[in-house]
């Protein structure tokens, strides 16, 4: 028999975060999170998404053990300023079990029922900077921290009870020696002077911050077209830009301004931190902050997080000006392979961004959705 515990404690809480490191102990791929950034994204005192948005988590218990968790979420931002009827679910992970996915199942459809909403949709987190999507291909490779991994058989639970495939990704990576200057070198020079742009380049992370709110605001003027969008509020800038930017190198993230110094462009790319992540497995002290940091400094792997262009520049090339960047960038610090986080299979404008870099699709994922009116 399947029981159900709301999280409502601390040491639930604690249970709630720590269960995938028990499911996923023996898995080569599974990157664990750092335990106390997982416990500071659910408090309603760290994580401003809460102004906005309502999150209530259970466990699933059989024979006294913990067998699968959920996060039931509710968006309210999305619900009522969008009228997008739409009952979230993510954290969403179960042994092979069929009766506790589907108990858990019951829980996040039974709140979206009692607040009358029309559909359930997951995995997904609170907001578009949050992990998305059921792995569906490429479990055979290692993930990257930005984004969940689950075992094989977690589709046929989706599948076994009533959910039908929603949205689409992808996940590529190209070795960075596919990478050919003379694609964007020329143009990018005729671009920034046709334009009038230019580059702002950093050295230190304090540099970026004055920039940080107005990368943001770009973001979301970009990315607002997106099927899956929801806008970042001004108080949770300050929080994406606490938990984020400091991981990054602050020579990774690249801004691009016009002549009046209003920011067009913007791109983040962060280190490879997955193999960091296995080896402190989940915990910070007392050594987790030196395998980080050395990561930070020396991983050859990159992962392209975040690229934004202003509206009035789209498809005209402002990217090549980007790429040429990150060219001198990742020759200097001998970088190796590129990965791209999930990118939606409809949005043919960042595909053909990367077309020239031939790179290869090594994960797909998905999230599903069933109608509960």
């Amino acid at each position: 028999m399947i029981t159900i515990k709301e999280v409502k404690t601390n040491k639930d809480l604690k249970a709630f975060v720590k269960f995938p490191f028990k499911l996923y102990k023996d898995s080569k791929y599974w990157v664990p999170p750092i335990i106390r950034e997982e416990l500071k994204t659910f408090s309603k005192k760290e994580n401003p998404v809460f102004n906005d948005a309502e999150a209530t988590l259970f466990l699933a218990y059989k024979n006294n053990e913990i067998v699968g968790r959920v996060a039931a979420i509710i968006n309210w931002s999305e619900v009522k300023n969008q009228t997008i009827k739409k009952m979230r679910f993510g954290w969403f992970d179960f042994i092979d079990d069929l009766e506790v996915s589907q108990t858990l199942f019951n829980k996040v459809e039974e709140i979206g029922k009692q607040l009358q909403l029309e559909f359930t949709e997951g995995p997904v987190g609170f907001s578009n900077l949050d992990k998305v999507g059921v792995m569906t291909e490429g479990f055979d490779s290692i993930a990257p921290m930005v984004t969940w991994y689950n075992h094989p058989y977690y589709i046929k639970h989706y599948e076994n009870a009533g959910y039908k495939v929603e949205k689409k990704y992808s996940e590529s990576r190209f070795p960075f020696k596919n990478v050919k200057p003379e694609f964007f070198h020329k143009a990018q020079e005729l671009i920034k002077k046709r334009y009038q742009l230019r580059v702002l380049k950093f050295t230190k992370t304090e540099e970026v911050m004055p920039y940080a709110d107005k990368m943001f605001d770009l973001f979301n003027e970009s990315y607002a077209s997106l099927s899956s969008f929801v806008a970042i509020t001004d108080i949770q800038k300050q929080y994406f830009k606490k938990k984020f930017i400091s991981f990054i190198n602050p020579e990774y993230i690249k801004f691009i301004v016009d002549k009046n110094d209003d920011l067009i462009g913007f791109a983040i790319v962060m280190p490879g931190f997955a193999k960091a992540l296995q080896k402190i497995n989940g915990k910070l002290f007392p050594l987790g902050f030196r395998h980080i940091l050395h990561a930070k400094k020396h991983s050859k792997d990159v992962i392209f997080y975040l690229i934004g262009i202003h509206p009035d520049y789209q498809n005209k090339g402002v990217h090549a000006v980007i790429f040429n960047e990150y060219y001198n960038t990742f020759t200097e610090k001998g970088i190796e392979t590129c990965y791209r986080t999930p990118e939606l299979e409809d949005n043919y404008a960042i595909h053909q961004i990367w077309k020239h870099f031939s790179p290869e699709v090594y994960k797909r994922r998905c999230t599903l959705k069933k109608s509960i009116l």
